[in-house]
């Protein structure tokens, strides 16, 4: 292969690269020979390709927030936008997807355009989906619980999004609980966040993140955030008050083989963080019309924060993408401090 193809730019490095990292180098340029499960059916760009093989950091993201988070084409900006300020901050970020039957891990500028003008044409794909998406050959827009997998089959350890998923609220009664903290429990990838959706029960939610073993810390506050706003009322877990510190947080989780995920979670910055009451008020309406509409599963959450968005005339709109480029810039900042924490080991 070397002599065949040092023509590529990236071979000029492969003399001072351990063989592990040749053999990954090789494994990502002829996926038709997979070595691990799934791995040959993954697509990764080459921009990520070649991060991983060098050890660079790479960030993960997801791109059911582009499809169903917000219209054409405000989405394609806003992926845009956060993909630069995951450069700016010295990591490569990997925007997942399912196009065509195909998961792919980096999304070219065009495939991010395609995917934003499909919108909510795209199946929202959580674990139970993947197999059904691929099989078919149809386009899915990844949650959390999906690109938690795809970043773990090929070695991303940082996955940055908006808020997650959780208990339902009146989860009591529909049993309704979103597959993101079930994934959590069972997949070792950092999710970085600003916590979980306020339209959510959050207390149940981090009882039973609880319970699945998830490792939860707040990002400089020992309150646990509630996505549109700074606090929640529930106090956090842990704690970590630096990226260094959360990227030893990661590295031990990592290194003693726990095999479950790390929930980080940022507040909002303050300057934009919503009103309380404004919200709440919001959401309380929203809960009522999504219960006479009869609207459950997979479509309630997107419902529940568009209407949230109207009722606050844009105002939880405009919080979302804010919170996202913020949890952007500290989730590479993560990664960039992760990767120095393995070339000293």
């Amino acid at each position: 292969m070397l002599a065949e193809e040092f023509h590529h730019p990236l071979h000029l490095q492969l003399y001072i690269l351990p063989l592990s990292r040749i053999a990954n180098l090789q494994r990502h340029f002829n996926p038709s020979n997979p070595t691990s499960k799934g791995e040959g059916l993954i697509k990764i760009s080459l921009e990520v390709s070649a991060a991983l093989t060098l050890g660079k950091p790479v960030v993960a993201l997801e791109s059911t927030i582009i499809s169903h988070g917000m219209p054409y084409p405000q989405n394609v900006g806003t992926a845009k936008e956060v993909e630069a300020i995951v450069r700016e901050n010295g990591a490569v970020p990997a925007t997942i997807a399912i196009l065509d039957g195909v998961p792919c891990v980096g999304l070219s500028v065009e495939e991010l355009e395609r995917l934003a003008k499909m919108g909510r044409k795209a199946r929202k794909t959580a674990r139970k989906d993947i197999a059904y998406v691929v099989a078919t050959r149809g386009n899915g827009a990844t949650t959390v619980s999906a690109t938690m997998i795809f970043a773990s089959m090929v070695g991303i350890p940082i996955f940055v999004t908006g808020g997650i998923g959780g208990v339902h609220r009146y989860g009591e009664s529909t049993m309704d609980v979103s597959s993101d903290l079930t994934e959590l429990g069972r997949t070792p990838i950092a999710v970085i966040s600003a916590g979980v959706k306020s339209i959510l029960d959050i207390p149940r939610t981090l009882e039973y993140l609880e319970t699945q073993g998830v490792c939860i810390v707040a990002y400089k506050t020992d309150e646990f955030p509630a996505f549109f706003t700074e606090t929640s009322g529930c106090k956090a877990p842990c704690r970590v008050d630096s990226h260094e510190d959360c990227a030893r947080l990661i590295d031990s989780n990592m290194n003693l083989g726990i095999n479950s995920g790390i929930l980080v979670a940022i507040p909002i910055p303050k300057e934009y963080s919503a009103s309380g009451n404004l919200i709440e008020s919001a959401i309380q309406k929203a809960l009522k019309e999504a219960r006479e509409q009869n609207i459950t599963g997979s479509a309630e959450t997107p419902f529940l924060l568009g209407r949230v968005n109207e009722l606050t005339g844009g105002s939880s709109l405009a919080s979302n993408i804010a919170l996202v480029k913020n949890n952007a810039r500290v989730g590479a900042q993560i990664a960039v401090s992760l990767s120095r924490l393995k070339e000293n080991s």
